[in-house]
């Protein structure tokens, strides 16, 4: 019987085996790349690097893209309405810091100039564009009605230049390196990559030249205050019967207590320091500000839920437009969460200036039973004011306009005559000097002509019958570069 014997492991391995297996030469084989060097390090990282900033780059633009950054397409984007509305309106310059750049601040008014003057100033959400029926029907019945844009609202500036605080370190190289990526193009550093073997990152260093951006306004409730003052100041208004709507009586109190003596009444529509109509939650939160502003059927839902329910989804449209468009969603939310809404509404009640202003409440008599106790928590901090209710919404000049100008003309024809000095407009110096270059050009044409030219000159000075009453006023560029 043959015995098998099976050799150890070891041995087998150890046995030479008749089969040769043939080597690779050196010349012919390549190295061995070692994937733990330097050079392969760098490359990856950059490579990666690069492929991130390739992927976020669309998303930022996206987002950036969401409201418009030319101020020109925005306006000609806009509804016939807004438009019409913008076109019967005036820019008046304002300062909001000593050593800050003015801002501009939108002013649109009707009826007679020497006529008692009523401002209305809008709530957050809101802008002048909501009281349109309002001081057209003051116009109508001789009374001077002015509605304003809150800086951040409607056509108002709702953003500054102003310059970056660039970031050091390793943050701030890599959002350089984003900024040129965004500005380059998004495959160029990858293609610095591949040509160079880098990023040329460090030229980042040796920059010292500053950025400047476009950001939203940051106002609080004296800022905003102080624009009001301005406005009065530079459109000759005061004495002034003052409408404040919703959080405009936040805004505006401070400059009502410190000059009084300029005010000759004060009219609250629905109007109360501790809430604002409109959610600025809403506006705050991501993704749902987008879904809200992005959508006109939200937004109108949203608009007829908090503040008004008759509202025509038209002008909820205008609305949304005009909150979206140019950065104004940031600083409408910026100003919200700096009111004081824990303002001491009696005590700026009881001081000896405010006593002497004539006011009345107007409020809204169906819109909820909560929304009616915090009415007469308003009455019971203005014991001396006059409450009146109306029928409309939390944005009563929308749905209820007739019904509030009548009432606010019954107030201010109750009051003694306001006296006022109405001072001319002076005419600006570049119209001034369009007019002496056509007076000097009609003078040496008058010469050319001799007689005959006399004899045009006279003409030309006749009124036809249909021309009785009209004057003709110079075009004036507005802020969007349209005539």
């Amino acid at each position: 019987m043959a015995i098998i014997k099976e050799e150890p492991e070891e041995n087998k391995e150890a046995k030479p085996s008749n089969e040769t297996t043939p080597q690779p030469s050196s010349s012919s084989s390549p190295k061995p790349v070692d994937s733990h060097s330097p050079t392969a390090n760098a490359f990856m990282f950059w490579a990666y690097f690069t492929l991130f900033i390739a992927l976020i780059t669309p998303i930022f633009v996206f987002l950036s893209s969401l409201s418009p950054q030319d101020d020109k397409s925005w306006f000609l984007s806009l509804p016939n309405d807004l438009r019409l509305h913008y076109s019967k309106g005036r820019t008046i310059k304002v300062q909001t810091q000593p050593n800050g750049s003015p801002i501009e601040v939108f002013a649109i008014e009707n009826g007679p100039r020497d006529a008692e003057t009523v401002l209305l100033i809008h709530g957050l959400g809101c802008s002048s564009y909501s009281f349109r029926h309002v001081i057209k029907s003051l116009g109508l019945n001789g009374i001077r009605g002015v509605a304003i844009d809150l800086p951040g609202s409607g056509f108002s500036d709702k953003s500054s230049l102003e310059e970056d605080e660039r970031l050091g370190g390793v943050f701030g190289k890599i959002w350089d390196i984003y900024s040129d990526i965004k500005e380059k193009g998004l495959f160029w550093g990858f293609d610095q990559l591949v040509e160079q073997g880098r990023i040329p990152y460090e030229e980042f260093e040796i920059r010292v030249s500053p950025r400047k951006s476009l950001k939203p306004l940051k106002l609080g409730s004296e800022e905003m205050s102080h624009v009001i003052g301005q406005v009065i100041d530079s459109m000759n208004l005061s004495p002034v019967h003052l409408v404040l709507h919703d959080s405009a009586l936040g805004m505006s109190a401070n400059w009502v207590s410190e000059n009084a003596g300029l005010v000759s009444s004060l009219t609250l529509v629905d109007s109360t320091p501790r809430s604002v109509a409109l959610p600025l939650s809403l506006l705050e939160l991501p993704i749902v500000r987008e879904f809200v502003l992005g959508s006109s059927f939200l937004y109108t839902r949203t608009v007829r839920f908090c503040c008004s329910r008759l509202i025509e989804s038209s002008v909820t449209e205008a609305h949304r437009v005009l909150l979206k468009g140019r950065d104004g969603r940031r600083t409408i939310v910026g100003v919200g969460k700096d009111l004081n809404y824990t303002y001491d509404l009696g005590k700026w009640a009881g001081m000896e200036t405010v006593k002497s202003v004539p006011i009345q409440v107007l409020w809204s008599s169906s819109w909820s039973e909560e929304w009616s106790k915090e009415g007469h928590w308003v009455l019971e901090a203005l014991p001396h004011a006059t409450f009146i209710k109306h029928s409309g919404g939390r944005w009563p000049q929308e749905d209820a306009a007739d019904e509030i100008s009548e009432t606010i003309m019954r107030f201010v024809s109750s009051l003694p005559p306001s006296t006022r000095q109405v001072e001319e407009e002076p005419i600006p110096e570049h119209i001034q000097i369009l007019f002496a270059d056509a007076t000097r050009g009609d003078h040496h044409h008058d010469l050319h002509h001799g007689h005959g030219g006399h004899e045009h000159h006279h003409h030309s000075h006749g009124v036809h019958n249909g021309d009785h009453g009209h004057i003709h006023e110079p075009n004036y560029m507005d802020a969007y570069g349209l005539i």
